[in-house]
């Protein structure tokens, strides 16, 4: 069983959103459609409601750490 991950999490989430999603620039998603890919992970259990621009910039950017690190 995976383990549980909430808002706080945005390393965590950056590199299970990377193995999903290998190809996506995480540059190029909205804010909007980020929130549907964080809260559809497996092992997710924070609130829905719970997020704001903040927090959905810091999984970007975690996330997109691991693309370019992917890169290399």
């Amino acid at each position: 069983m995976p383990r549980e991950i909430t808002w706080t999490d945005s390393e965590e989430i950056g590199i299970q959103l990377q193995e999903k999603f290998p190809e996506v620039d995480p540059l190029t998603i909205r804010f909007t459609d980020l929130h549907s890919y964080v809260t559809a992970l497996e092992g997710f259990t924070g609130d829905p409601n719970k997020s704001n621009e903040g927090i959905l910039e810091a999984i970007q950017m975690a996330w997109h750490e691991e693309y370019v690190d992917s890169k290399l």
